[in-house]
């Protein structure tokens, strides 16, 4: 019963404690592969779109590529690039800047509305030479991470954020415009009162089951007398 009670004391900590995750904010690179966004495995200074393809860059807060949020709004190259000739010695590639939400800004800073845009560069041109085409100023850093995309962030370049990970907030869907209903760039409802510093409903649950563990083991040692 003694062991018991310490697995439920263990039980109960372990459940206490909030969800720490580290993640970094920063601008992912994306790819269109068959419709679907699929994380770039070349950085965009080395990467070689050709004509017709579409790439896209996001600016969030992720751990890593695999929960990386992915640019949204129209991604279509006939809707992006339908307007824009082909020409020869050239290439068309369609581009989708997603600034992200302002849960993900820095700063307090207000990210501007996803856009797209056709680039029409060189044909043995970079991903980069193509963003920058049509997105300046882009930032870098030392080593060459694409810091700011158009000026945005004004500051900071892939740095570490500490706590929860925002994943996809209220204004995360592929119809919402940053800024806009849906999108308050604060914590909503239960997630408030999450991180409001109280004990959850977890917590005092776990604590009863912690007295009603102690009180069994007194009835019981009572029984062995």
């Amino acid at each position: 019963m003694l062991l018991a009670l310490l697995a439920a004391v263990t039980a109960v900590t372990t459940a206490a404690a909030p969800a720490q995750a580290a993640g970094y904010r920063y601008w992912s690179f994306w790819d269109l592969t068959d419709g679907t966004w699929t994380y770039a495995n070349q950085g965009p200074s080395i990467a070689r779109p050709g004509d017709g393809d579409v790439q896209g860059f996001r600016f969030a807060v992720s751990e890593n590529s695999q929960d990386a949020a992915k640019p949204r709004g129209p991604h279509d190259f006939g809707a992006i690039c339908g307007a824009t000739d082909a020409r020869d010695g050239s290439k068309r590639v369609a581009l989708v800047v997603d600034f992200g939400t302002r849960a993900d800004a820095t700063g307090g800073e207000n990210p501007p509305a996803p856009r797209t845009a056709c680039a029409r560069v060189a044909e043995d041109a970079t991903s980069a030479e193509a963003l920058a085409s049509v997105a300046e100023p882009l930032r870098y850093d030392s080593n060459a991470l694409l810091c700011a995309i158009d000026g945005y962030p004004r500051t900071g370049c892939g740095e570490q954020v500490s706590g929860d990970t925002p994943g996809d907030t209220p204004g995360d869907s592929p119809g919402d415009t940053p800024g806009t209903s849906g999108d308050t760039g604060t914590a909503s409802g239960d997630a408030a009162d999450a991180d409001s510093g109280g004990p959850s409903a977890g917590v005092y649950a776990g604590i009863a089951a912690v007295v009603l563990l102690a009180a069994a083991a007194l009835w019981q040692s009572r029984r062995r007398r």
